[in-house]
């Protein structure tokens, strides 16, 4: 094979495995969070939805609409600090698939075409 060849087939290659290794991060995402009074934990996925849900004992001298407040507020933050470090994954993965040098001369000309090649997250999702 030819050196241009053996370039290319190493880049796929490390594309592959970064997009394997964004997969495998994704798919555990875990993100907790305990109120301040240690009274509520949530655990979330990294869409955002609930995994765990811990109460400590002292949430029954509260009010129930207190205690529902509560939780609702664990799991927001639980959630926000899920979207953070999905995107922190995802951006690792946008910076190894950017286009920074051109490995052959097909690649020269998708690129003048297209421009970089980055993908961007949905903006619906988080």
């Amino acid at each position: 094979m030819s050196a241009e060849m053996d370039a290319l087939l190493e880049r796929v290659n490390q594309q592959l495995e970064t997009l394997e290794a964004t997969l495998d991060g994704l798919a555990h995402v875990r993100a907790r969070f305990t109120s301040e009074d240690r009274s509520v934990t949530a655990e979330v996925d990294a869409d955002g939805a609930l995994t765990g849900l811990w109460l400590a004992e002292s949430v029954t001298s509260r009010s129930p609409g207190e205690v529902s407040r509560l939780i609702l507020w664990a799991c927001q933050q639980a959630a926000h600090e899920a979207t953070v470090q999905r995107a922190q994954i995802v951006e690792r993965l946008n910076d190894s698939l950017t286009l920074d040098r051109p490995i052959s001369r097909a690649t020269d000309t998708i690129r003048e075409t297209l421009g970089p090649t980055r993908i961007v997250p949905d903006a619906t999702t988080g």
